[in-house]
C-alpha cells in the first residue's frame, strides 16, 4: 500500500479522501487498513497523531457501503475524544455516500439521540456511560447486529461490562466472521488477546534512536488462539 489510489475501496470513499489530500498513508494505515479490509481483528498501537482515527475509518466506511445492513459502533474514553472521532469519519462521509451517524456521548440531550438513532444511523460513536444508558433503555436493541465494533483507546478491560449485551447477543455471534473488532490505544492489553479468536495484533513500536534518530517499526501477528 504505497497511495490510498492503490487501495481496493469503493470508488465513493476512494474519492472523498481524494478531495481531503490524503495521499500517502502512515506506518499504522499502512499495516492496518488493508487487513481490515479483509475482515481481520485488529489490535493496535501508535502514538498521538500518527493517524490512527483515519486507520480505522477507512475500512469501517468501505464496510457499510458495500453492506447496506451493516452497522458500526465506536466507543472512546471520552466526550471530547467521541466528538472528535465523529467530526472526522462525518468529513469522509461525502454526499455519495451518505451514511448517517449518531454521537452518544454524556451533556447532551438524550431526545437528541433518541432521534438520531430512531432514523437508522449506521455509525454510532459514544462513551461507555452514555452507551451504557441507552442499552438500559432497549434504544440499541437493533443494534444487536452490529458488524463493526471500534475501541479506541479504551485501556480499561471492565468496558467489556458495557458490551456484554451485544457480545452475547445471538444474532451477532453467528457466522464464521461475525463482526471486526479493532482496538487502537496507546498501550496494547495483551489480556485482550484471550478474548477473541483470529485475532491479528500490529504493535507499533517508535524507537528514537540518538546517533541518528531513525524511528523503527515492529510487528507482532497472532494468528489463532484455538
Amino acid at each position: 500500500m504505497e497511495n490510498f489510489k492503490t487501495l481496493k475501496i469503493e470508488v465513493s470513499l476512494k474519492n472523498s479522501l481524494s478531495k481531503m489530500n490524503f495521499v500517502k498513508p502512515t506506518p499504522i494505515q499502512v499495516m492496518a487498513i488493508p487487513v481490515a479490509l479483509e475482515g481481520r481483528d485488529i489490535l493496535g498501537t501508535a502514538q498521538t497523531g500518527t493517524g490512527k482515527t483515519l486507520a480505522f475509518s477507512v475500512p469501517l466506511i468501505n464496510k457499510l457501503i458495500l453492506d447496506k445492513n451493516a452497522l458500526a459502533l465506536v466507543m472512546c474514553p471520552t466526550r471530547e475524544l467521541a466528538t472528535q472521532v465523529m467530526e472526522a469519519i462525518k468529513s469522509i462521509i461525502s454526499d455519495k455516500i451518505n451514511i448517517k451517524t449518531a454521537l452518544l456521548i454524556g451533556g447532551e440531550s438524550m431526545q437528541k439521540q433518541l432521534r438520531q438513532l430512531s432514523n437508522r444511523s449506521r455509525i454510532i460513536v459514544g462513551t461507555p456511560g452514555r452507551i451504557n444508558d441507552h442499552l438500559k433503555r432497549k434504544s440499541l436493541i437493533a443494534y444487536f447486529t452490529i458488524t463493526v465494533i471500534i475501541l479506541y483507546f479504551l485501556e480499561d478491560l471492565s468496558f467489556f461490562n458495557f458490551l456484554n449485551p451485544i457480545f452475547k447477543e445471538k444474532k451477532i455471534k453467528s457466522g464464521p466472521q461475525p463482526y471486526l473488532l479493532i482496538w487502537f490505544s496507546f498501550i496494547l492489553p495483551l489480556t485482550l488477546v484471550y478474548l477473541f479468536n483470529k485475532i491479528y495484533i500490529f504493535v507499533i513500536s517508535h524507537l528514537m534512536r540518538i546517533v541518528n534518530m531513525s524511528i523503527t517499526f515492529g510487528i507482532l501477528i497472532k494468528y489463532s488462539l484455538v
